[in-house]
Formats: structure tokens, sequence, C-alpha cells
């Protein structure tokens, strides 16, 4: 990867950038990828090709944010774009029975525990949407837990404590204030939302027992995905299985970061649970918007005949599918080797990065779960729920790291709540290339002032 043949500039991103602005607002479609995290205005994309991204203006990244980790094999992968193209070239979609859907859910059953059954989304949001609707038709009960930090898209129900905000709002940790994400929702919604800090079990038994017979269901991510990376704490995931389950209430398992990236059965397989119901999306489709949600066939069968409503005219896109059975039957080969090439690459990087903290002395830290891992500058040994996350980590600094990154060739978000991921496609060079790129961007970040 050849740097310094020209200066880098985003010129042509600032550009255009002004040229959205009588049609777009933040320059794009989603806020996270607008001005807010970007500065003066966000870097415009290309192309993509294996582990690079290159952008308008002629510069080439090594890629670690991977569309937000929707890209397990990188970009454009040869066998995922064949797909793409073949299926294209005999229809777009056809809004009835096709064969391939068969098909991928027949392997998403053989990979994922607990799909005993089978319904595709589009979306990781719509696929929470359908999961919280069934778990409520199924037990007849109204209420949710979901936890402090934990983002399941932006349903109304959901859409609450899901941010980084002062550590001083959310009121204590046995009555967590509900602190809503957005204007214009439905406050009505959010009154049987009960939010609980997550790796506490004495605090979800807590909520449970305030709540007798009410709670339909408990939704968690398996790794805490929105406040950087932060693990479960050991038997913390099987105590909230055993306290739902002792409870009469489903376990809704959060895949749509973790799924086919952590392991072939995702978190479940990787922490050894049985969820009554999972959410996929991102990696799924490998690109395309192609989201499932999977579980028990007593629980799964509510939604016969609308049931619990759930239709949608692009469900199960064909086209997304046949990337999704490509990118499925790729990531399967030779006993599941590109999940321990993609934690290998972030084990690498991980370590290198610490090296280079430690040698420098800098507060920071590298919290990883296989290939998802995020740097944070903090003096605490661990980050280990949201409050800790909003009150220790200095999110400023790790945004000056990101953007300071893009001049030296590497991509990731600037979001201290994102994370940065590992794929099929990263190598060791990219490892090598990465942590020498670090350690020019910390050298412009210490030169004095």
């Amino acid at each position: 990867m050849e740097k310094g043949v020209h200066a880098f500039s985003t010129e042509t991103s600032k550009q255009l950038y002004e040229r959205t602005r009588s049609v777009l607002i933040e320059g794009g479609s989603s806020s996270s990828r607008g001005p807010a995290n970007y500065g003066e205005y966000p870097i415009f994309m290309r192309r993509g090709s294996g582990s690079r991204l290159y952008d308008v203006d002629g510069n080439e990244y090594i890629d670690w944010m991977m569309a937000f980790g929707a890209l397990p094999l990188g970009h454009a992968d040869p066998e995922v774009a064949q797909a793409i193209a073949d299926a294209a070239s005999s229809g777009a979609h056809f809004a009835t029975a096709t064969e391939i859907e068969i098909e991928v859910a027949e392997m998403l059953q053989k990979m994922i525990g607990n799909a005993e059954v089978v319904r595709f989304a589009n979306t990781g949001t719509e696929a929470v949407m359908a999961s919280i609707r069934l778990a409520r038709g199924f037990t007849g009960r109204q209420k949710i837990v979901k936890f402090e930090g934990h983002y399941h898209g932006w349903y109304d129900d959901l859409c609450v404590s899901s941010n980084v905000v002062p550590a001083t709002v959310m009121g204590v940790r046995s009555d967590a204030v509900k602190i809503p994400d957005s204007s214009g929702l439905n406050r009505a919604a959010l009154e049987d939302t009960v939010v609980v800090p997550w790796n506490d079990l004495d605090e979800l038994e807590r909520a449970i027992n305030n709540h007798p017979g009410q709670i339909a269901a408990i939704i968690t991510e398996g790794v805490m995905a929105n406040m950087g990376v932060i693990p479960p704490r050991d038997g913390y995931l099987l105590g909230l299985q055993e306290l739902a389950r002792r409870n009469g209430i489903l376990f809704i398992l959060d895949e749509t970061v973790t799924g086919f990236r952590i392991a072939p059965g995702g978190c479940q397989e990787y922490y050894k649970l049985s969820p009554d119901i999972a959410t996929f999306g991102k990696a799924l489709g490998c690109g395309l918007p192609v989201a499932a949600f999977v579980g028990r066939r007593d629980i799964m069968s509510k939604l016969a005949w609308g049931g619990v409503l759930h239709y949608g005219t692009h469900n199960a896109s064909r086209i997304g599918l046949h990337a999704a059975r490509a990118s499925l039957r790729k990531l399967s080969r030779n006993s599941g080797a590109a999940f321990q090439h993609m934690w290998s690459i972030a084990d690498q990087l991980c370590s290198g990065v610490r090296h280079i903290f430690k040698a420098r002395g800098i507060d920071a830290i590298v919290q990883q779960v296989g290939p998802m891992f995020q740097i944070m500058f903090t003096r605490a040994e661990r980050i280990q729920d949201c409050r800790e996350f909003c009150s220790l980590v200095d999110r400023a600094a790790y945004q000056h790291l990101s953007r300071e990154l893009f001049q030296f060739g590497v991509y990731t978000s600037p979001a201290a709540g994102l994370h940065s991921i590992a794929t099929a496609a990263h190598s060791k060079e990219d490892v090598e290339f990465t942590l020498a790129a670090i350690g020019r961007a910390l050298d412009e970040l210490q030169k004095p002032s």
C-alpha cells in the first residue's frame, strides 16, 4: 500500500458535502455518517475492495469499520459479487415463495442453535420489532426489559437509554431513569419498557420482582456494542437466561451486530446460550439489507396467518438471499476457518495497539471480543457498563485519533461509541500498516500546539 504519492486531501469530499445541502440532511441518510462525527464534512467513498476503501479524492484506506460490521468477508468479495450478479440477471424481486429462501433458512438452522424456525426481514430494527410483538403475543404480557447503552434499532418501544449521556442524569442503579433517545417518540410506548443497568444480575432480578407476571421478554446484546465493545461478565448471560426461564419471560438475544462475526452460531454458540428468539442483520446480507429472527417453533408459529402480524414486500429479498447464501457458504468453509482468521487478525492488532499505548505511557485500553474491538482512552482497567463508559472514557481523545488516522491511510468510525471489526479480508500486512499509522498519528497529536 503506497502512501505519499500525493498530499492527503479531501477537497472533493468537501465539495460534494456542499452539494448535499439542498437535497440531504447532514450529507447522507444516517446521522452516524454525518459531520457530527467527522468534523466539518464527512469523507465520501467511491469504491471498496477486500480490506480497502477508496474515496472520491483518490485516497486509499485500510477499512476497519466495514460498513458498521456488515461485511465479514470485506468489500466486493468475488463469490458474493458473482452471486448478486447472477441473481440480478434473472429478476430483482418477486415477492413470492422462492427456493433460495428455503436454502438460506436451512443453512441458518444448521448454524444457529435455537433456529427451529426462521423468518426473514430487511433490517435488524425490523427483526427486533417483530420479535417484541411476537413475545407479547405469545406471553400475553406487555412489559419489556432492555439495558442501558444497548441499541436495538430505532423502534419507539426500545429507543430509550441507548446513547452517551452524563452519568449524573441516569439516576441510581436500582431505579434507572428512562432517557428517550429521540424527539417524536410515542411516549406511551416507553411506559412498558423497563430499563436496567447491564452486567448486573442483582438489578435485573430486582426489576423482575418489581413487575411480577408482567414482563414478556428481556432483550440483550451478547456483547454490548453501542458503547465501544463491553464484554459480559463471566456467567452474566447464563444468569440472565436462568432468571428469564424461572419467571416465564422470553429471552431475546439481539445478534444484529454479533451474528456471523463472533462464531458461526454467533454469541449464543460462543457463550453457550439457548435464547427463545434471536435476531440477525448486518453481516447476514454481507452488504445487502437482509435480516432474520429465529427461535422456538411454538413461539414462531404464532406468526401464522398474521396472528402476530409480520408482513413486508421486501422480506426475504431475493438478491439479498443469494448474497447471504454465498457469504454463509464461505464463512462455513474449512470448519469455519474464516472466523479463526478474523480472531487472529484482531488479536494481533489489539496486542500491538496495547503495546504502543504502554510504551508511550498513554492511559488507554483496548476492549475486545473476538474480531470486535475498540480503543478507549481511560485510566480504568476495564469498562463494564454504560455508566462507566459515560463517566470514565475520554471520547474526544478517540475521535481525535480516528480523524488523524485518515491522513495515514486508516479508516475507522470516529464515534467512540462504535467499534472496529476484523474481517476475512484483513491481513497481517494490514495490521502492521495500521500499527505504524497509529504511531504516526499519535506523534502528530502529541506535538506541542
